[in-house]
């Protein structure tokens, strides 16, 4: 009678006894049981490991990737602009040949591209400094009235910007490279020779004086160029007051800055013609795509190390616990059901994962951010230090998508369950 009351009580409570034992594996994957083998615990704990140090590592080329392309475009647009409108007379140098009215239809606003958010006339002008003891090929270029100087503002590093709004001033704004290269500080006296290319004569030089110097670490720019008053070119080159080289032209999106390029060439007429800063530094700009590559391999890896660890850990707990397994599949528990306890489990052990390296990766990111302990060369990546941007989208997305990668993985081995007997099982046991 007892026996038979035992078997009663079984199967009339038979979907709570397969719950109550799915949890009981579930407290021994995850308890104290789990943790008794200190081979399991081991494998656990580098599956962890591996997920965070993955994490880290993928939050880092992330933010230093996308750190490095944003810096780098943000310096060359900030000095070049993010469309330059020239003269159609073949000239692909940076010294100005011939010059253009200022007086246009899209000058001081372009109003028939409503995407372009500011436009300025520049000029420049080949020349060579001359010191006692040294000399350096530069180009002088020109700022009017118009020119936005909160774009560079910020690279400022001693003295001011130069104040060309009103009458002609011998302000200049030198490079730190050049300043430091020639021996110059800011309150000195530059001498600066242009050549006659009529007959190859030196003109009468140019004494500017030094009000500011700045540093852009982008040393393409640093080494050859510096600002002073568009009217010296004016009248060095004979042009009428009001010509300039070009227009620099800003846009309020680069990503579409070829789109709003195609705009704006429809509108300034047939003798002129524009090309975006990507074109104008086409080799700067082709090296810094390179940067999606190495981001995308380097998620790639990781998300690979990591799924072969909790594969491994996740197979290691299944084969230690194949009694269980029997023992829930000889109650009527589906393969699914006890699949999914092992899945929630390796669940666990991804999601803390995740954590620590987020929380590792975050604090070593805004640690480079506000502290700048990584140092760059700037001739080989324009910058001083590594530069980071943190943005919670593509945080989140990452997250997302190396937890759903890693528990797609993990629906291979859990296959294993269906291959378990409990008849087999149970006996050797």
């Amino acid at each position: 009678p007892a026996t038979s009351r035992i078997i009663k009580t079984v199967f009339l409570s038979k979907s709570n006894c397969i719950l109550n034992l799915e949890l009981f594996i579930a407290r021994r994957l995850s308890g104290k049981a789990a943790r008794k083998s200190s081979t399991s615990s081991t494998i656990l704990k580098i599956a962890v490991v591996a997920i965070a140090l993955g994490m880290v590592m993928m939050l880092i080329a992330i933010a230093t990737g996308l750190g490095l392309q944003r810096e780098i475009r943000d310096k060359v647009v900030a000095f070049n602009g993010d469309i330059y409108i020239s003269n159609f007379d073949g000239n692909n140098s940076q010294e100005t040949i011939t010059p253009i009215p200022i007086e246009q239809d899209f000058y001081p606003s372009f109003s028939s591209v409503p995407e372009v958010t500011h436009i300025q006339g520049v000029a420049a002008k080949a020349g060579i400094i001359r010191t006692d003891s040294d000399f350096e090929g530069i180009i002088l270029k020109g700022l009017g009235s118009d020119y936005d100087f909160s774009r560079i503002g910020s690279y400022l590093v001693e003295g001011r910007l130069p104040n060309v709004a009103e009458r002609l001033t011998t302000d200049v704004l030198l490079s730190k490279y050049l300043a430091n290269r020639l021996g110059f500080s800011v309150g000195d006296k530059v001498i600066i020779y242009f050549i006659n290319e009529a007959n190859g004569d030196l003109r009468p030089p140019l004494r500017l004086d030094i009000v500011g110097i700045y540093e852009s670490a982008y040393q393409e720019y640093d080494k050859a160029f510096i600002m002073a008053d568009i009217r010296h070119i004016q009248r060095i080159n004979k042009w009428k007051n009001g010509e300039v080289g070009g227009f620099e032209v800003y846009v309020n999106d680069f990503s579409q800055v070829k789109n709003i390029e195609n705009k704006v060439y429809e509108n300034i007429g047939s003798f002129l013609r524009s090309i975006t800063v990507t074109e104008r530094n086409n080799s700067i700009f082709e090296w810094i795509k390179l940067f999606d590559f190495n981001i995308a391999l380097i998620i790639i890896v990781m998300i690979i190390v990591a799924g072969i660890n909790i594969i491994v850990a996740l197979l290691v707990l299944i084969l230690e616990r194949t009694r269980l397994i029997g023992i829930l599949k000889a109650l009527g528990s589906s393969d699914w059901s006890v699949r999914k306890v092992f899945l929630y489990n390796a669940m666990h052990l991804i999601g803390r994962g995740l954590l620590w390296g987020n929380v590792v990766g975050l604090a070593l990111l805004y640690a480079q951010r506000y502290f700048g302990f990584v140092k760059l060369n700037p001739d080989t990546y324009y910058v001083n230090e590594a530069p980071v941007y943190i943005h919670w989208s593509y945080i989140l997305l990452l997250n997302a998508g190396v937890f759903g990668v890693c528990l797609v993985l993990l629906l291979l081995p859990t296959y294993l369950i269906t291959r378990i007997s409990p008849a087999r099982t149970i006996r050797f046991e």
